[in-house]
């Protein structure tokens, strides 16, 4: 859909079809002629009531891509049709320029701030920007620095609400003119100009015009004016390519500049797709326009489907084989887990120190047998039983705290068979010594003890004698857990 006073665009998208397959559909009207209804998934429609040949013309239709070449707001001509690029970007359509940017530019003012910022980044010498003062209304409109000046009346274009001021009478009078606009407005200095500037990008393609009035107006394009294309020097693209970069990027810019007769250069506006064409190439602009818009149109997803995007290399993620000798040990069935251990034992283990060799809590001595036990093989992990969430959720792998020593005599606990494996195999594997982890502190010692000292004496036949030998280690532990 082209949205332009002039109709234009038919004949330059004839015979183009996107990605050399779908041909393109035009549909030509002003925003006046427009209605719409937008939705979340159902995208925009758009009711259109045209007069073609003296016949009113009623159509709804579903546009695909929008190209803006009218004014959205103009306060001299009483348009505002920024609710309908609201409607349109709430349809989710792509544009050229986008509706964003389209938005953005229906308050010059707020597009002269990005030239500011423009301003301050390149410099002065590289980015010429004219000085300007903004007023949100008459009140702060005393007087000006000096005479002349341009005082500049809310939002207009093609030179309207532009007056030159030449002293401070007349500037008061303006001002009063301001408080009945209710508007806001900007002055900036009067440059005598010897002629304009323009600089123009359609796309990759630029041009440079320079305008001499003949008429006398101090407005170069109000009246009788001379247009010549000038040479594209590298000054002129680094100010245009400067500016398109603003409200997320601008397809289609130009920008306005007044070239002094003391032979200074002034940016004083940037315009946008909605820019009036001008010079010996109207034809050429206007196909580099269409050209535009179908590249772009091609560069958007397909009708069912999408446009393939370049995929990132995938690696494939694999999970670390299981060494041998780690393999999950626990109670059998029968037989009740043990006892928990308290708070602070949990929280101590989990902040490793460095191994002591000849710490007497490292390595215990299990009442019956005497034989020396490692501290992983009485952790409360491995001791609770094979239904128990903790154990299914660490079957997968095994914990440092899972590895007992090579040469450790275990308990004579039968290990419970694991699920997908034979009897034979885990047999295999449990004769396979396991590599020692150095991370184990004093805590883990004394819970370890506690445990294995427990286990220990189940089944035996004097409960008295299991007790006291389980206080006996505890002791021991404290007293080799404080004496550091």
């Amino acid at each position: 859909m082209c949205l332009d006073m002039h109709l234009w665009g038919a004949k330059y998208f004839h015979g183009k079809k996107v990605n050399g397959e779908i041909e393109i559909r035009v549909e030509q009207a002003e925003f006046s002629e427009l209605n719409l209804a937008a939705y979340v998934t159902g995208g925009c429609m758009v009711d259109m009531q045209v007069v073609r040949n003296g016949t009113k013309v009623v159509r709804s239709f579903k546009p695909d891509f929008i190209l803006v070449r009218q004014h959205a707001y103009s306060m001299a001509l009483g348009e505002d049709y920024r609710s309908l690029v609201i409607g349109l970007q709430y349809g989710g359509l792509p544009a050229v320029n986008s509706l964003y940017s389209v938005y953005n530019f229906c308050s010059k003012p707020w597009v002269f701030s990005q030239l500011i910022k423009i301003f301050h980044s390149l410099g002065p010498e590289k980015f010429p920007l004219v000085e300007q003062t903004f007023f949100p209304n008459h009140k702060p409109m005393l007087t000006a620095p000096r005479f002349p000046v341009v005082v500049k009346l809310g939002h207009a274009h093609a030179g309207m609400g532009k007056i030159k001021v030449e002293n401070q009478h007349d500037y008061q009078d303006i001002t009063s003119m301001v408080a009945m606009a209710k508007t806001y407005a900007t002055t900036e200095a009067f440059v005598d100009s010897k002629y304009d500037i323009r600089i123009q990008k359609i796309g990759s393609n630029y041009k440079a015009y320079m305008r001499t009035s003949i008429s006398g107006n101090w407005k170069a394009n109000t009246g009788s004016a001379m247009l010549e294309q000038v040479a594209m020097t590298e000054r002129y693209r680094l100010w245009v390519d400067s500016c398109s970069e603003m409200f997320g990027g601008l397809d289609i810019c130009a920008v306005k500049a007044v070239h002094s007769k003391d032979g200074r250069d002034y940016i004083i506006e940037v315009m946008d797709s909605s820019m009036p064409l001008i010079g010996e190439h109207l034809e050429e602009d206007k196909q580099l326009m269409a050209d535009l818009v179908v590249s772009k149109m091609s560069q958007l997803p397909m009708p069912g489907g999408t446009v393939p995007l370049p995929l990132r290399p995938w690696t494939p993620q694999t999970k670390p084989a299981k060494p041998p000798g780690q393999a999950q040990l626990g109670p059998p069935l029968g037989q009740p887990q043990p006892r928990t251990p308290t708070q602070g034992g949990p929280r101590q283990a989990q902040s490793p120190q460095p191994p002591r060799s000849g710490s007497p809590s490292q390595q215990r001595l299990s009442p019956q047998g005497q034989q020396p036990l490692s501290p992983s093989s009485g952790s409360p992990q491995q001791q609770r039983s094979p239904g128990s969430p903790q154990l299914s959720r660490t079957s997968g792998g095994s914990s440092p705290n899972q590895v007992s020593k090579p040469g450790t005599t275990l308990t004579s606990q039968p290990r419970p068979p694991m699920q997908g494996r034979s009897t034979s195999q885990q047999g295999e594997e449990s004769k396979k010594p396991a590599t020692p982890h150095p991370h184990l502190n004093k805590s883990q010692s004394l819970t370890n003890s506690l445990s294995t000292s427990d286990a220990s004496q189940r089944g035996t036949p004097s409960e008295d004698e299991a007790k006291a030998e389980t206080i006996r280690n505890l002791r021991k532990s404290f007293a080799s857990l404080f004496s550091d």
